[in-house]
């Protein structure tokens, strides 16, 4: 177990939910066994491994958001059934043992399921690419349990243009189609999700907003100067909202490795727009290494454990690791 006993009295007390996994891409590709405790398969915890319902629970985790991506650049068909694909993984998980895994989509959800101890499964897509064009697809996959959807990968799109990547175009907003995204995501208690989007595109859908929207996975500018990162404007924007930010456990993003620079990323947002806004966004079993610290989800403690060092009031982290996300799936 990792964490001392004051961590993981927090998170008894807050069980964490993390905003952004990508575990269930692994489901697909290779049959990874979601309630088989694993060994990351490389040296740091290199590329995937971090997480299954075992470590979740070592964890002292509530609930874990996992993405559903499909291929960003080449494919243009066939993206939709690879996300029911990965969907249909999460069915057959739960269907081996329902009682500690559960499909969820509300906050009162995760509560029921934490009390007869199961993990929360939630559900959000990596991309408006995967709904080919068509915004009826948004619908069908609210249906199938799907929370939240990022607007944008490494790649432009139907509905808009990525900070990085192919068909990136800094200066042009959301396109008609992804206006209508926008709403549609709102008429359907689907969040909407800022990671991966352009200044211009995640500023106009902020202002479009009538409900919270979050950035499932990020870094902040102003801890670390990088492209992957969103300035003090976008997390104020964010924040007017009532939406969260998750902030990412890679190294790269983080400006180093170690506990520290997640704690930094954290205290930003709070100095710029409160103790509301912050989250975690770990991006486990994406094409990330994570912080060695963090190298996999059974080590979350340890995070806590930095936050309490630093100073930081238990009620603080507890809306970070469960409160802030809460709020938004209760006002989603």
């Amino acid at each position: 177990m990792h964490g001392s006993p004051e961590a993981r009295a927090l998170h008894e007390r807050f069980p964490a939910i993390d905003l952004h996994a990508d575990s269930l891409m692994w489901s697909r590709w290779v049959g990874y066994d979601l309630h088989a405790r694993h060994e990351p398969p490389l040296p740091w915890a290199a590329i995937g491994g971090h997480v299954d319902v075992p470590r979740l629970v070592e964890g002292g985790c509530g609930a874990q958001f996992f993405g559903l991506v499909s291929l960003p650049v080449g494919q243009r068909s066939g993206l939709a059934a690879v996300i029911d694909q990965q969907i249909d993984a999460l069915d057959r998980h739960i269907q081996v043992n329902p009682a500690k895994l559960a499909l969820v989509r509300t906050a009162a959800e995760v509560t029921t399921a934490g009390a007869r101890g199961a993990i929360g499964a939630l559900l959000g897509i990596e991309g408006a690419h995967s709904l080919e064009g068509d915004v009826e697809k948004l619908a069908h996959f609210a249906r199938r349990g799907v929370r939240y959807l990022g607007l944008c990968h490494f790649s432009a799109n139907e509905a808009c243009f990525p900070a990085y990547g192919r068909g990136r175009r800094d200066s042009d907003g959301l396109t008609d189609f992804g206006r209508e995204v926008v709403r549609r995501c709102e008429s359907l208690d689907v969040i909407v999700d800022l990671s991966h989007i352009n200044r211009a595109g995640f500023l106009e859908a902020c202002a479009m907003a009538t409900k919270p929207p979050i950035v499932s996975h990020t870094g902040v500018a102003g801890a670390f100067e990088h492209w992957r990162n969103i300035d003090d404007a976008q997390l104020r924007a964010v924040a007017d909202k009532g939406g969260c930010v998750g902030i990412i456990f890679c190294p790269k993003y983080l400006g180093g490795d170690g506990l520290d620079p997640v704690v930094k990323h954290l205290l930003h947002i709070i100095s710029v727009c409160g103790e509301d806004a912050p989250a975690l966004g770990s991006d486990w079993d994406g094409f990330i290494v994570p912080t060695k610290d963090l190298c996999d989800v059974s080590r979350l403690p340890l995070l806590t454990d930095a936050l309490l060092k630093a100073g930081m009031k238990e009620e603080t982290i507890g809306k970070i690791l469960h409160g802030n996300v809460m709020r938004v799936l209760a006002s989603s």
